[in-house]
C-alpha cells in the first residue's frame, strides 16, 4: 500500500486509472476473525457511482465501495512469473488456438468466429485478439447471429491475469448479461525437465492419426469426423503444427488402453492435451510417460517450450503438472450470450453440447 511521508495509508487512483492493475485496501464489516481490512489485487475495470470493480487474475469480479477504501496505487502490469518460458499471453493465445482448430472461421476484425458442430467451446467460441472493427454492442449482435445460424450458442472465449489480457472486456460482457460458464488456466513450463523422465517409457506408442484404440479411452464419447478434424492428425503440411497421438496399451483383454495423449508441436511450442489415464491404473506414472514420450518427440522436432490448459477444479491434474515444472501462466473464460425473447424474427438458439473448456 501506499504510505506518504507522514506514515498514513493514502489512496493514490482515480477513475482515471480504469483499464489498470491496482492495489487496493477497503474496510469491511464483518471479516473473517475479526480482520477490519480487505486487499484486493487486479484490473481496475470500472469506476461509477461510488463503486469500483476490480477484476482479480481468476477473473472474478471484486466490488469495492469508493467510501470504504483505506489506500490504492497503480502496481505493474503483471506479475513476474515464478517459472517457465517467456511469453506474451497473445503469442500464446495464437498457439492454443492453432493446436485446436474449428472446421470453420470467419474473421470480424481482429476477432476470430469459430465453429466446429458444438465440440468443445474452444473450437466453438470467438477468440477476440484485437478491434472487431465495430462498436461493441454491434460487434457482439453480429456474433449471436453468426452462431444462431449454426445452431449454436455464443461464446466469446476471454482471459484475465496476465499483461495484455481481457479484464476490460470481461466486466463488458458481464454489464451486457453474458454469463461465465467455465474457467480453465493456461500453463506453460519447459520441455526438456519433461522429456528427460523418458528413461522407461517404452511401453508408449506414438502415431499420427488418433485411432480407435486411442479413441476408446479418450472421454467424449461417440467422437464423429468433426472432432476427429479438430483433434486433426496424419503428416502435417509444410508450416503447419504437428500432432502427435500417444497411446499406452491395456492389458489383454481390455477394452480401452491405460493411458493416452496428445501434442501439437508448433514452432518452440509443443501443446499437450487429453492425458488420460484408465482410473484403475492411476497412480502408476502413466500419465508422466505418456508426457515424457510426447516431449521427447517434440523435442526432436525442435520444440523447446511447452504449454497445457487445465480446469481450475482438477486437483490431481494441477498436481501432477506442477511436479513436472508447469506454472500458471493466466486464466481463460468462456462467456455464454444471454438469452434472447423468442420472437418469429430471431433465429433459433441453441443450446447444444459445447463440450468443456480445457481439453
Amino acid at each position: 500500500m501506499e504510505i506518504s511521508a507522514a506514515g498514513r495509508l493514502e489512496v493514490r487512483i482515480t477513475a482515471a486509472d480504469v483499464g489498470k492493475r491496482v492495489s487496493v485496501r477497503s474496510l469491511i464489516e464483518h471479516g473473517p476473525s475479526g480482520e477490519k481490512f480487505s486487499d484486493t489485487v487486479g484490473v481496475l475495470t470500472s469506476w461509477d457511482n461510488g463503486v469500483l470493480r476490480i477484476t482479480r487474475k481468476s477473473g472474478e469480479s471484486v466490488r469495492v465501495a469508493e467510501s470504504a477504501l483505506v489506500a490504492g496505487k497503480v502496481v505493474p502490469a503483471a506479475p513476474a512469473h515464478r517459472r517457465g518460458p517467456a511469453a506474451t499471453y497473445e503469442e500464446l493465445a495464437r498457439v492454443a488456438a492453432r493446436g485446436w482448430r474449428p472446421v470453420e472461421s470467419e474473421r470480424l476484425g481482429g476477432w476470430e468466429l469459430r465453429a466446429a458442430a458444438g465440440f468443445t467451446r474452444r473450437a466453438n467460441s470467438v477468440l477476440p485478439l484485437g478491434d472487431p472493427g465495430l462498436p461493441l454492442d454491434d460487434a457482439l449482435t453480429a456474433v449471436r447471429r453468426w452462431y444462431a445460424a449454426r445452431g449454436l450458442p455464443a461464446y466469446v472465449q476471454t482471459a484475465t491475469g496476465a499483461e495484455g489480457t481481457q479484464e476490460l472486456l470481461c466486466a463488458e460482457l458481464e454489464r451486457r448479461g453474458w454469463v461465465r460458464e467455465v474457467t480453465a488456466e493456461l500453463w506453460t513450463g519447459g520441455l526438456a525437465p519433461v522429456a528427460d523422465l523418458d528413461e522407461g517409457t517404452s511401453g508408449v506408442l506414438l502415431s499420427r492419426n488418433a485411432d480407435e484404440a486411442w479413441l476408446a479411452r479418450y472421454r467424449r464419447k461417440g467422437v464423429g469426423e468433426v472432432a476427429l478434424r479438430v483433434l486433426g492428425g496424419g503428416a502435417p503440411a509444410p508450416g503447419e503444427p504437428s500432432v502427435w497421438f500417444a497411446t499406452v496399451p491395456g492389458e489383454p483383454g481390455a477394452s480401452a488402453p491405460a493411458a493416452i495423449g496428445r501434442c501439437v508441436v508448433d514452432g518452440r511450442w509443443a501443446g499437450f492435451a487429453a492425458v488420460e489415464v484408465d482410473p484403475a491404473r492411476r497412480r502408476e506414472g502413466l500419465a508422466t510417460a505418456v508426457m515424457a514420450a510426447l516431449a521427447a518427440r517434440a523435442l526432436e522436432e525442435g520444440a523447446s517450450a511447452a504449454w497445457l490448459q487445465v480446469e481450475t477444479d482438477n486437483e490431481g491434474a494441477r498436481a501432477l503438472y506442477d511436479r513436472l515444472g508447469f506454472a500458471p501462466h493466466h486464466a481463460y473464460h468462456h462467456y455464454r450470450a444471454p438469452e434472447e425473447p423468442a420472437s418469429e424474427e430471431s433465429a433459433p438458439d441453441s443450446s447444444g453440447p459445447a463440450g468443456d473448456g480445457a481439453s
